[in-house]
């Protein structure tokens, strides 16, 4: 078929009257010779968005490329097919955040698989990604769905999944993403959308789960008399205009943490996200709301979640940085949080593993081997780190923690955030800042530095000829420093599997990482130093030096 006849064809079954009133105007003006309309309807039609280990994700708008009912309904009809050829007494519960569209996707799911013989649970209202997998594991269902796109772009929504039973409520990996992508092309080649099954017979969950989860992540702040002692910092909260703050605010209140400060022009869900670029609390210039409402209440810190509530990001006062106050990098807090899980394991003599992305700093590999804990590096993503047997704790650089993974198999925002609050409180009891925890940080376990370098893209074809450009001629140093190994993943690599991902080992142990975004249109570039020696002053100092020779480096290599 033709782009024009993909288009037409599509149009016949769309029922989301913005979408269908995209391809009105559109197909007329390239029939008529439109070269632009042409190029939109070909960027629409000539490919279509892959369901992956990530599920769906991308722009909001008509066609096979991008997220829109007709693609949501061949994928949960898709998706439910899958499952009960796996388990005729298939069930799934499906939750949505506050994006443009998020709950429409997510009822038409709960029609189509219903109408599928699929057992449906619908989550009451947007909620955080947290929640959802959470209810996977708690309702014991054998799947789950959250329509969220994150912290993408704002015209941006997705459709995440989570697999019960024997993989706990993780996220899918292959091959499980090939074949329910091979579903749902079996349903898109021989039924539109009309044609699909619904039914209105689903559940809809009751507020026990959601109560559920609040419980379990506010007990992760003991209250007994043997516990340590803590004085409640004064924070600044932000949702960036998700969905975190009902349950988070439950949560902070429940476990004795205060209420925080709110930011208040982004504290309600709003898809068109109007106060930020990109609602990434990573992002330049997403925080500098919450940076002026903690200069005006004189607040402690700064606890930020992404729009659907599974990542945190934290800041600190620092006199010293441009708006007064500095966000912790993920890699720190996820040292200092993986530093209390080790306390925490070695007071209760538990034993248990510890796990991060390899993109991740060595830091927590580090806190591991003081601890005489297993730790393990996995592929990025919370899907694999979730898979660890026996985790204990586990992190991702992209501000992504799982603090409590008997509760939730994947990064939650909110309790890393309880847990971090909760060490903030600790400290301040016993007269010490996080400043100073750091510095003890780096004293016994050495000082880490990391740097990210992002190349964003409009034509995908550059993501491949940089990572060729990069096999094809490895350079031999690197912002002066000395490049002595490299380990390409392509075909495999020790345990992991064949990955788009290269590695170089630099003279002295630092270390950078290049691979593809698994969610956008980048090239990441991971750099990665430390240092042992001198005083924690000197130690830093060494680090940071190194990083920016080799960010310096990598800039002028792929920018």
């Amino acid at each position: 078929m033709t782009t024009l006849d993909l288009a037409k064809s599509w149009l016949e079954q769309d029922p989301d009257p913005v979408t269908r009133a995209e391809l009105e105007a559109l197909i007329p003006a390239a029939e008529g010779g439109d070269v632009a309309a042409m190029d939109a309807l070909r960027d629409r039609f000539d490919t279509r968005l892959t369901f992956g280990t990530a599920g769906l994700r991308g722009e909001l708008g008509a066609g096979s490329n991008r997220m829109n009912r007709v693609l949501v309904s061949q994928a949960a009809t898709g998706f439910a097919r899958w499952l009960l050829a796996r388990d005729e007494n298939a069930s799934v519960v499906i939750g949505y955040d506050g994006r443009v569209n998020s709950d429409v996707f997510a009822r038409d799911s709960a029609e189509l698989m219903a109408g599928a013989g699929v057992r449906v649970v619908l989550l009451p209202r947007a909620l955080p990604t947290p929640v959802l997998a959470f209810a996977v594991r708690e309702l014991e269902l054998s799947a789950g769905v959250m329509v969220t796109a994150s912290h993408n772009p704002p015209r941006d929504n997705g459709y995440k999944v989570y697999l019960g039973g024997r993989d706990g409520g993780s996220q899918i990996v292959a091959p499980a993403d090939e074949a329910i992508h091979a579903a749902i092309l079996a349903v898109a080649d021989t039924a539109t959308v009309p044609e699909l099954p619904r039914s209105t017979a689903y559940e809809t969950a009751d507020e026990s789960v959601i109560d559920a989860y609040i419980d379990r992540t506010a007990a992760l702040v003991p209250h007994t008399p043997e516990s340590a002692v803590l004085e409640p910092v004064s924070f600044v909260y932000t949702a960036m205009h998700g969905v975190g703050w009902e349950v988070a605010q439950r949560v902070f209140r429940d476990a004795g943490l205060g209420e925080p400060t709110v930011v208040t022009e982004q504290i309600a869900p709003d898809g068109a996200f109007p106060t930020v670029a990109f609602p990434n609390p990573e992002e330049p210039g997403a925080m500098d709301l919450a940076f002026a409402t903690a200069r005006a209440a004189s607040a402690e810190l700064i606890i930020a979640n992404d729009p659907d509530a599974d990542r945190l990001a934290v800041a600190i006062p620092d006199a010293a940085a441009p708006e007064g106050w500095r966000r912790l990098s993920g890699n720190a807090v996820g040292a200092l949080l993986g530093w209390r899980a080790a306390q925490r394991l070695q007071r209760e003599e538990r034993q248990a593993k510890f796990a991060a992305s390899l993109v991740s700093s060595p830091a927590l590999s580090a806190v591991a081997a003081a601890y005489g804990i297993s730790y393990s590096d996995t592929l990025t993503g919370f899907k694999y780190i979730s898979r660890v047997g026996g985790l204990g704790y586990g992190y991702e650089e992209a501000l992504g923690y799982l603090v409590d993974p008997e509760k939730v198999r994947d990064k939650d925002g909110i309790s890393a955030a309880v847990d971090f609050l909760a060490l903030a409180g600790e400290l301040k009891a016993a007269g010490r800042t996080l400043e100073q925890h750091q510095r003890d940080f780096d004293e016994r376990f050495g000082a880490f530095a990391s740097a990210q370098v992002s190349l964003r893209v409009t034509d995908l074809s550059r993501i491949t000829a940089v990572m060729a450009a990069l096999r094809d001629n490895p350079p031999s140093e690197v912002g002066g420093v000395r490049v002595e190994q490299v380990d390409d993943f392509s075909g495999g690599f020790g345990v992991f599997p064949p990955s788009d991902i290269l590695r170089f080992w630099m003279r002295g142990g630092a270390r950078v990482i290049v691979r593809p975004s698994g969610t956008e249109p980048k090239v990441k570039v991971y750099i990665d130093a430390s240092s042992q020696q001198g005083s924690v002053d000197e130690r830093r100092a060494a680090a940071e030096a190194e990083v920016a020779a080799l960010e310096a480096g990598m800039r002028a290599l792929i920018v």
